[in-house]
């Protein structure tokens, strides 16, 4: 525990879609004066994606979908290119990854591996990634993805030249953050090469 920090009231905000929570704290600054700060906090728990690549065709698996805060940010059409991802409920990282790869891309993958974590939104959200890698193969598709109808999920299966997804990502079609990361990632570890 940061002993620089006391906790003096958390309020639960909304809790509609997950939790957003205002917490009041004090925190003693490098002078060791103690500051009285407000934040607010979204948690909507802890999440995995994934690059499905597959060296011999140098291509990689990505989806499509509609993305509500991009739109009202005005991203036109509100649709995302995106790695594969899902919240962890509860999982272990690597279990979450291969089940939500089968249920977005219709991808069974074998061997993951796990690159890095990171905080994608530290000022306001909670959530931490855990990134992947997986090579895949046409024989591993057992489904055709597209994510839970219950959840309301309306995914789309791209399966793109990672070169063209190179310049996506240039041009501003791919403007999804841990997509940049994960294609960076592959190109700079020469994952497709």
């Amino acid at each position: 525990m940061n002993d620089r920090v006391k906790i003096l009231d958390t309020i639960i905000l909304s809790d509609n879609w997950y939790t957003l929570k205002k917490v009041v704290f004090e925190y003693q600054n490098a002078a060791g004066i103690w500051q009285h700060q407000t934040r607010e906090a979204y948690d909507r728990g802890n999440g995995a994606t994934i690059l499905l690549y597959n060296k011999d065709q140098a291509t990689v698996i990505l989806t499509r979908q509609f993305r509500m805060p991009t739109f009202i940010n005005g991203n036109k059409d509100g649709m995302l290119i995106e790695t594969c991802a899902g919240l962890l409920d509860n999982d272990h990282p690597e279990d979450c990854i291969r089940r939500e790869t089968e249920e977005e891309t219709g991808y069974k993958i074998t061997a993951v591996q796990k690159i890095f974590e990171a905080y994608m939104s530290p000022g306001s959200v909670t959530e931490i990634l855990y990134f992947f890698v997986a090579a895949y193969e046409k024989e591993m598709k057992i489904g055709e993805g597209g994510g839970h109808p219950h959840e309301q999920e309306n995914i789309e299966v791209l399966e793109l030249d990672f070169t063209a997804a190179l310049e996506m990502m240039k041009s501003g079609e791919i403007k999804d953050a841990k997509t940049i990361m994960l294609l960076q990632y592959a190109q700079i570890n020469g994952l497709l090469m």
